[in-house]
């Protein structure tokens, strides 16, 4: 048999070639020895001929497979469908179209199983390769396969605790900021202090944290408090406390009424040089010159007009109460976002953080350019709903004579089922139809926080270095089999039972052993955050009330929705001439998220499980991939009925 080698550069290994070599079992040899030297992917056969490419290498390991026939199709038509994915493959790699990529992939999975035909093939090797969900696993396999063929793991696959952040990790899709300069970075989060901070927010403060910690830069957080109408303290310390749980490092806090003085001053510079003017039009007809393309009436007024009326505003006076400021851009301009935009308005309402001072208000296009180029931000990061108001951003900024700065787009985050407009949750709170905005029900970070509630439990003599241990899945029935469990030095356990535990108390890790408690760490709220304490595996579980399940700290554990369901109307037995609608039950689902043991991804739809001390459960949907939970529907038990609630 012919002889081959593979060769590649030692920090951007072919996932897709080795994992496709693992699969097929192909007598290929990887040589560690050239690897340094290869600058991409390639067979050397025995003969010194030479195969070079990726997607070349994918294919021939696919055409010599005979123990998979599908492996590269089984027709004509189905190759060339294989090609076209293998080809399509590295758009994964582009983080503009990463998204758009796994959206499109989503869609077409959602009836078949294989990407084509009905088998594996190498166009399902090489999409799943490209994803970053499943860059940890693949780097096993190409860890493994390298040590089996040489002895040496490739760098990717074996990194120094120093490496695990690096920001340039092959095993990630990479996304560029334009003009970013490697330690000269420097970004905003710059919340509304308008509510707390949901999911939408927590997605645009995280691309920030990515991207300061990739470029070495820094993150300030700006509170954008220019509409004191919907603003409060209670909001600006809430987001203060989000941000600190979504774990995200910031240089300083500031806010945009920092700069109100420097705002005004702009305002009256750009009046005086023809570029700004005070309108006094209408809202609603305003509104539809602007669409119209209409020139205000007050459009040429003189500097001297202009100012008066200015000075109207600032008093908030009743003449300056009618008036706003324009900027003078392009009436004619197709984007709409560029038609002479407001600028300032006439707001007598008190400021929550400086009273009464100012009866002025800038809007955020006249104040978020001018702050982030006064702070020194280098790129300011925006979803992609303000796209049209980009061009203004930048006109803006010319017109003051301001440094530019970067915008760079990203991606709204859009739910179904779930409210992201800060005006229609806190109508929700207003209503009373929840607790706040913190219920469990919202998506705000608080929220989430409630729903998911686990602590981390850090055992100080643990072991270093994780172990496998196989252990019984039921204990009280050997046919059930084994399962594999990994023992870490620091594990999870549920909130309910860090809170009921006391400094000095032993406890009983299931399945492990004892260990006592030494340090419990709270958060203002007096909730519990974090343990510390030792091991005692000598320790008797007679002595101890707490049985606890436990999670380890790995990557590989899966998402779960645990759902339970109530009786569809509230009344035992329903008579001939009862009403249907008035025994209707509001609350007969009720849907809990939890983290569950790697072990259930071989789950498969219909198959009963134990969770302990929960109870049985049967699987309704299996692991996909680990962006989507295990969906766990609940067994009644026979016990007594507790009905679900809205509080829950």
């Amino acid at each position: 048999m012919e002889r081959i080698k593979l060769s590649f550069p030692a920090d951007t290994p072919p996932l897709s070639v080795i994992a496709a070599l693992h699969i097929s079992s192909s007598p290929v040899t990887i040589d560690s020895s050239s690897s340094a030297a290869a600058t991409v992917p390639t067979f050397v056969f025995s003969d010194g001929r030479k195969l070079s490419g990726t997607c070349v290498l994918l294919r021939y390991v696919a055409r010599s497979a005979p123990s998979l026939p599908g492996f590269y199709g089984h027709d004509a038509f189905e190759s060339s469908h294989i090609d076209e994915w293998v080809d399509y493959a590295p758009v994964f790699s582009s983080g503009s179209e990463f998204e758009n990529a796994c959206t499109r992939v989503d869609n077409y999975l959602q009836s078949r199983t294989f990407l084509v035909g009905n088998s594996l093939s190498i166009a399902d090797v090489a999409v799943w390769s490209a994803l970053s969900e499943y860059a940890e696993p693949l780097n096993k396999v190409a860890a493994y396969t390298l040590k089996k063929g040489s002895g040496k793991p490739v760098a990717a696959a074996s990194k120094s605790k120093d490496q695990q952040t690096d920001a340039n990790d092959k095993g990630k899709p990479e996304v560029d900021l334009p003009g970013a300069v490697m330690g000269k970075v420097k970004l905003r989060f710059a919340p509304e202090p308008s509510g707390y901070l949901h999911i939408g927010h927590a997605k645009a403060a995280l691309l920030n944290k990515y991207f300061a910690e990739r470029y070495q830069g820094e993150v300030i957080v700006r509170f954008d408090d220019t509409n004191p109408a919907k603003e409060s303290n209670e909001f600006v310390d809430n987001l203060v406390k989000d941000i600190g749980t979504l774990g995200i490092k910031y240089e300083r806090v500031t806010y945009t009424s920092d700069y109100f003085p420097e705002l005004m001053d702009m305002a009256e510079k750009l009046m005086r040089e023809g570029k700004a003017y005070v309108d006094d039009t209408p809202r609603e007809q305003m509104q539809k010159e602007r669409m119209d393309g209409i020139d205000s009436k007050c459009r040429n007024h003189s500097v001297e007009e202009n100012l008066k009326l200015w000075k109207e505003m600032i008093e908030g006076s009743e003449r300056g109460l009618q008036c706003c400021v324009r900027g003078k851009l392009d009436m004619q301009d197709p984007n709409k976002a560029m038609r002479d935009p407001v600028y300032y308005r006439c707001n007598p309402m008190s400021h929550h953080r400086i009273g009464n001072k100012y009866k002025i208000y800038p809007t955020y296009d006249f104040a978020c350019p001018f702050v982030d180029s006064i702070e020194g931000i280098t790129h300011a990061l925006r979803s992609s709903e303000y796209h049209d108001r980009n061009a203004q951003y930048y006109k803006v900024l010319e017109d003051m004579g301001l440094r530019r700065v970067e915008i760079y787009e990203f991606s709204r985050l859009n739910l179904v089922y779930t409210l992201l407009s800060k005006r229609k949750l806190l109508w929700f709170v207003q209503q009373g139809l929840v607790g706040g905005w913190d219920d469990p029900r919202f998506p705000t970070v608080q929220g989430i926080v409630r729903r998911e509630r686990r602590v981390l439990l850090t055992l100080t003599d643990g072991p270093d270095e994780p172990f496998v241990r196989l252990i019984p899945k039921h204990k009280k029935f050997e046919g059930a089999g084994e399962k594999a469990t990994t023992f870490t030095k620091r594990i999870w356990i549920e909130g309910a039972d860090a809170s009921a535990i006391s400094v000095g108390e032993e406890v009983t890790l299931m399945d492990w052993g004892n260990a006592i408690v030494k340090e419990i760490t709270k958060d203002e709220e007096g909730r519990v955050t974090a343990l510390s304490g030792v091991l005692n595996l000598q320790g008797s579980v007679k002595t101890t009330k707490l049985k606890l399940t436990w999670l380890p700290e790995i990557t590989e554990l899966v998402k779960l929705t645990l759902t339970d369901f109530d009786y569809l109307i509230t009344k035992k037995k329903l008579e001939e001439d009862d009403e249907v609608a008035t025994f209707v039950n509001p609350y007969t689902k009720k849907e809990t998220l939890a983290l569950g043991d790697s072990n259930m991804r071989s789950l498969k739809c219909g198959d009963v499980i134990q969770l302990e001390r929960k109870g049985y459960y049967r699987c309704d949907v299996p692991f996909v991939k680990p962006s989507k939970p295990i969906v766990l529907f609940s067994i009644p038990d026979g016990r007594q009925h507790q009905p679900l609630s809205a509080a829950k």
